[in-house]
């Protein structure tokens, strides 16, 4: 009986896979900007939407605002209002192009996720649409910082974060993912400082840059960067922004960039945005990295001084394809741009630094996956999302990322690396410059490659958990890692250590357990030093084990790291552990020194976390 009723279990929850999907099914069509139905904004994209934004904006870093003009070259599906999303932006008037007249607007009532729909009154014939506006010195997108906050401590300089829907705080604009436009700018800074776009950069002199997006784009990708910046070429293609003292340092980290870029046309297809730069911004960058066209935005925190953390940079570039160029139409999707980027990244290293390299990344991953499984409500374990009614953010863990990865590598596994990656090609070609639902890949990839229709993909998407056939990653090399752990050798012979990588060393702390006492921390410390780790992946993790075992010699230097740095994927960990031991007191007071350098993505969540109330 217990059988049968384990299978009936079965049957159903398949059964509402199969509901879900074909309820889904009428959005299977390829997507146009029409037919999107985002509930994180207010556009009406059937009545009137934005085809190409200029910019022209001044950086008043004095008193933390841009201000300017938002011009928006507009589709008109023969409507009388035009729905932008607004948010803490201050609008001054409207101008359309009939007769160049002021028209009405208002701003309506503001939703603490959302914003304001800001509803400007045209007529059918209206083509351009300008909103002069400013933003305020609290928009959440954008970061102002005072030059002791930077590397070289001398200059003032800002960034923006647009994912996932901020970009409205900076710019009135319809954001959504599912409508891609061009954009141009023109941005006045002060002299001594340069400013850098997604976008290629047409002219710059006395203080005034310019700037050109020709390809389509979600305006989420829309960024901005300004500091005391300088540049060096890697290659026919490709270089580094950064600050004067991180310069150095910046340029011997990615000079592996020009041959990322080879491998990644080899796979898939050419790189069609023409130039891939990085910028290294200051410490208090929210995220690993952001994959703007063009011009990837990167946290110094991977500068590690022997290349072992430029995996991250690889999956940036690979995002040039999956996510920049076929586009999750919603937020709700997201996984179609994290789960195929994942999957490239780990393909892009394999090429470079060869098999073993990969896994030991891909075992990483799977830890770090089956820890988010614990962890999560069951239902955000899904790959297709609902996040109506909550911020996009919730998706952006490593069910997005590892649990899509972990099905595109199931798919390679069933029907050969050599047909997946002709399929991939296709792929990417299709939806080049476009977007798609779950949907419509699943329908997509079921036409072209058939033998996916005896896969469980379904269960895989709208299923919480992980299926069954979810691919073994087996590591050499972490087996070792383990049997050197388990015999103590790390302290009774420390040169068996010696030519371990930063990713031997994440899984040998990620080995830690509740049977260390606070007496083994101290021998693997006075052995390695962790604590001053100048690798920020192995000193987050050995913090947090650290923590949780009530290491307390680790406090003096974990303050240090949380002050400088602004990454979410480190404060989380922190900050949480800090709050599950006991220590949230603690753990409030080193926030309250380093909340104001950190990015509204980062207090965001950590003020929640913490139950921080200014």
């Amino acid at each position: 009986m217990k059988k049968i009723a384990l299978l009936m279990v079965a049957f159903v929850a398949l059964n509402s896979c199969d509901n879900q999907y074909e309820s889904n099914k009428n959005q299977a069509k390829k997507m146009e900007t029409t037919d999107v139905k985002d509930t994180h904004s207010y556009a009406q994209f059937d009545k009137a939407y934005t085809t190409h934004l200029f910019l022209d904006l001044e950086a008043d870093f004095e008193n933390k605002v841009l201000k300017g003009i938002a011009a928006h070259t507009i589709q008109n599906n023969n409507a009388s209002k035009i729905i932008f999303d607004s948010k803490g932006l201050v609008i001054e008037k409207v101008v359309t192009n009939d007769e160049g007249k002021e028209v009405e607007f208002t701003l309506g009532k503001n939703d603490e996720l959302l914003g304001q729909p800001l509803t400007v009154s045209i007529s059918p014939k209206t083509t351009r649409v300008e909103i002069h506006y400013s933003t305020k010195p609290s928009s959440e997108a954008v970061q102002w910082l005072s030059p002791q906050q930077t590397a070289d401590k001398t200059h003032p300089f800002l960034f923006t974060q647009g994912q996932a829907i901020l970009t409205r705080s900076w710019i009135p604009t319809q954001d959504s993912p599912g409508n891609k436009i061009t954009y141009s700018a023109r941005f006045k800074v002060p002299d001594s400082l340069t400013a850098v776009m997604s976008a290629k950069t047409t002219s710059h002199k006395n203080g005034e840059f310019e700037f050109e997006m020709n390809q389509p784009i979600p305006c989420y990708l829309i960024a901005l960067a300004i500091g005391n910046l300088e540049y060096k070429s890697l290659g026919a293609r490709s270089g580094v922004y950064a600050e004067p003292s991180m310069m150095e340092a910046s340029y011997k980290e990615f000079e592996d960039l020009e041959k990322m870029i080879d491998a990644a046309e080899n796979l898939y297809g050419p790189y069609v945005w023409e130039q891939y730069d990085v910028i290294v911004l200051p410490p208090s960058f929210p995220f690993g990295g952001m994959e703007n066209p063009r011009l990837t935005f990167a946290t110094p925190t991977i500068i590690a001084g022997d290349k072992s953390l430029t995996s991250l940079i690889a999956h940036e570039l690979a995002h040039s394809w999956s996510g920049n160029l076929a586009t999750n139409s919603t937020w709700d999707d997201f996984w179609l741009n994290e789960g195929f980027t994942v999957y490239f990244e780990g393909r892009i290293v394999e090429e470079l630094y060869g098999k073993d390299y990969a896994d030991m990344l891909s075992l990483l991953s799977y830890q770090g996956l089956l820890a988010e499984l614990e962890e999560l409500p069951k239902e955000d374990t899904r790959l297709k999302l609902s996040t109506e009614g909550r911020s996009p953010d919730v998706g952006m863990t490593a069910i997005a990322y590892d649990k899509g990865c972990f099905m595109l590598k199931m798919i390679e596994e069933n029907v050969g690396r050599e047909k997946f990656d002709n399929f991939l090609k296709t792929y990417f070609e299709h939806f080049k410059f476009k977007n798609l639902n779950t949907e419509e890949f699943l329908t997509y990839i079921n036409k072209e490659l058939p033998e996916v229709q005896q896969l469980n993909l379904k269960e895989w998407i709208y299923k919480p958990g992980l299926p069954s056939n979810c691919p073994k990653i087996v590591s050499d090399k972490f087996e070792k890692v383990e049997a050197n752990f388990a015999s103590k050798a790390y302290l009774n012979t420390p040169e068996s250590t010696k030519d371990w990588t930063t990713h031997e060393w994440l899984h040998f702390i990620g080995n830690i357990d509740s049977s260390w006492s606070v007496s083994d921390f101290q021998s693997a410390d006075n052995q390695y030093n962790f604590t001053n780790s100048t690798n920020s992946e192995i000193a987050a993790a050995w913090f947090e084990k650290s923590i949780r075992a009530n290491y307390n010699r680790v406090y003096p230097s974990l303050e240090k790291f949380l002050v400088k740095v602004g990454r979410r994927k480190f404060l989380t960990p922190l900050y949480r552990a800090m709050k599950e031991s006991n220590n949230l007191e603690k753990a409030r007071a080193i926030y309250f020194r380093a909340r104001s350098n950190y990015h509204f993505v980062s207090t965001n969540t950590m003020d929640e976390l913490l139950n921080f109330n200014q």
